[in-house]
């Protein structure tokens, strides 16, 4: 544990806090990407497997525990709840997710971090996540209105996967002083994908103006 990734943790808890309070909050789930959830749930599930096998920390499953209970939640919402699934963007969340999750999946099995079923599906994890914004971030894009809390919870997402990347750059240097090529190209992929929307973000925020990605 260092300071850049208790950083990288606290972003992506604050994000998924962010969204859940804008869910209970407004009773609205608009411009968010069920998709985008329902990938985040197989992400956690298939790199969490080891949940009830192998402890490190109280903070370590905590942690796991925060993340696959929050997401589920998430996903319930926005498919159950009587009156969060009416403002569901349905018309707009239009991306074929099941591409993803089938293209991570061949891609997990032919390079793994090895040849084990858990380490398969934890490379599948890694894959899964640098792409499982796509549908979120097309979905804004068709959006002509994107809230305050929506891109917010967008933004934090994108910081706590570039503060990993930081905290991988930092255990180089000072602890493993090896390369791991599946986090790290998955990592800087998934930052790639943040790009516009940081430029956009942050723009829009320094001139106190509504958020509005480019069609």
């Amino acid at each position: 544990m260092n300071v850049f990734r208790l950083a990288g943790d606290m972003t992506h808890l604050l994000s998924i806090v962010v969204l859940l309070l804008k869910i209970r909050t407004t009773k609205s789930c608009a411009g968010i990407s069920l998709k985008t959830q329902e990938l985040y749930v197989i992400v956690f599930l298939a790199r969490y497997l080891d949940l009830f096998t192998r402890y490190v920390s109280f903070y370590n499953t905590a942690m796991k525990l925060f993340f696959i209970g929050t997401s589920v939640a998430i996903v319930w919402y926005m498919r159950y709840h009587k009156v969060v699934k009416q403002t569901y963007s349905r018309e707009e969340d239009t991306f074929k997710h099941y591409v993803l999750v089938l293209v991570c999946f061949i891609l997990a099995i032919l390079i793994p971090l090895a040849f084990t079923v858990t380490e398969i599906l934890w490379t599948y994890s890694i894959y899964l996540e640098a792409v499982a914004i796509l549908p979120q971030l097309v979905l804004l894009q068709r959006s002509s209105n994107i809230d305050n809390l929506t891109g917010s919870y967008v933004f934090l997402l994108g910081a706590y996967r570039a503060l990993y990347l930081v905290n991988w750059v930092y255990r180089f240097f000072t602890e493993t002083h090896k390369i791991r090529w599946i986090p790290w190209v998955s990592g800087l992929v998934q930052t790639a994908l943040y790009a516009d929307f940081f430029y956009f973000y942050i723009k829009s925020w320094k001139n106190h103006e509504k958020l509005k990605l480019p069609s």
